[in-house]
């Protein structure tokens, strides 16, 4: 059985900013994940000049493709608003193994299957045992199954249902749009440019409204398809979708039990506003291993709760200082 100070499931960005972290530190880390990166892995893409501030690198230090966005255009009821901001878009597969990489930690590719407590430890399908147990294998971590379902029941009206694609395309409008409440949506629709020719264009909605109105999220994606090919943003592409659902934050009791965690998606941190995920996991991943670092609580007041005052804010210091904001 190995043995280890800290052990982290789910090597997307929650868990492996907490991994970086800790190993900065000097702290002994096993990183699990159930897929070998770089993996697939569909997302909008959109980060934050606070996601790379948080990671200590400046967007020409990326390694990869990275797309940086003056204005985002959003369109509500017919009418489309100009917001001037600094935001950038990646690919996840990308983004995701160049973050594991940055850790410093060998990824051990395994499929949490049992965890259990043991004389103030975690055992982890009998082959891993540590003092700290981090849960940042999204909606669906077993350390969230196995330690905080009872006590931290999510609330349904905070599910959020997606379906996206992300694909090569030869794109003339390089401009990131949203669409809120199209249709009648419960939620927004996207179309986000990538650097090097992709292109992902999704839909997310709030389950229970759609279940309500007795719609599917599938019914407005294909209203919303139509509508890129009407408006020649997207012309002969065949779909090939896929969805996936998470929670938007939520009050929840606890996010640390004992000394297990857990954090991003794992623990419903999306923005209340417009789901954004990445930059909460990274926060969140942070703030856990400053949690084990100082012996303190783990607060959720260091993880952002609302997207778009962020938003407005790079757009009006970028105005100001005439570069682009790193907070």
């Amino acid at each position: 059985m190995l043995e280890t100070e800290v052990i982290i499931v789910g090597a997307g960005p929650a868990g492996s900013a907490c991994a970086w972290k800790l190993n900065q530190n000097g702290i002994q880390t096993v990183l699990l994940d159930k897929k070998a990166f770089p993996r697939p892995k569909l997302c909008a893409g959109w980060i934050t000049p606070g996601v790379l501030n948080n990671l200590a690198v400046k967007p020409r230090e990326y390694p990869h493709g990275i797309l940086t966005f003056k204005r985002l255009f959003f369109h509500i009821r017919g009418k489309a608003l100009r917001v001037p901001t600094c935001q950038y878009s990646i690919r996840r597969t990308e983004f995701d193994h160049w973050l594991q990489k940055k850790t410093g930690i060998p990824l051990q590719q395994h499929a949490v299957q049992q965890i259990r407590k043991v004389d103030g430890h975690y055992v982890v399908d009998n082959s891993y045992r540590s003092k700290y147990l981090i849960g940042a294998a999204g909606t669906h971590c077993p350390v969230y199954r196995s330690f905080f379902k009872k006590i931290n029941s999510r609330s349904p009206q905070r599910l959020i249902v997606t379906v996206e694609e992300e694909f090569k395309y030869d794109y003339d409008d390089a401009d990131c749009h949203l669409w809120f409440f199209e249709n009648n949506l419960p939620g927004y629709a996207w179309y986000v440019p990538k650097a090097d020719g992709y292109l992902n264009v999704g839909i997310g909605g709030k389950f229970l409204a759609l279940k309500d109105r007795g719609q599917t999220i599938r019914r407005h994606w294909d209203y919303f398809t139509a509508k890129l090919e009407a408006l020649s943003m997207v012309k002969g592409h065949t779909y090939r979708p896929r969805g996936h659902n998470y929670y938007l934050r939520q009050p929840v009791p606890a996010r640390r039990w004992h000394n297990a965690f857990i954090i991003g998606d794992a623990a419903g941190l999306a923005t209340l506003d417009l789901g954004e995920g990445i930059g909460p996991a990274i926060e969140s991943g942070i703030a856990a291993a400053d949690s084990i670092l100082t012996g303190g609580r783990l607060s959720g007041q260091s993880v952002t709760r609302y997207s778009l005052p962020h938003i407005l804010w790079t757009g009006i210091k970028t105005r100001i200082t005439g570069k682009p904001s790193l907070t």
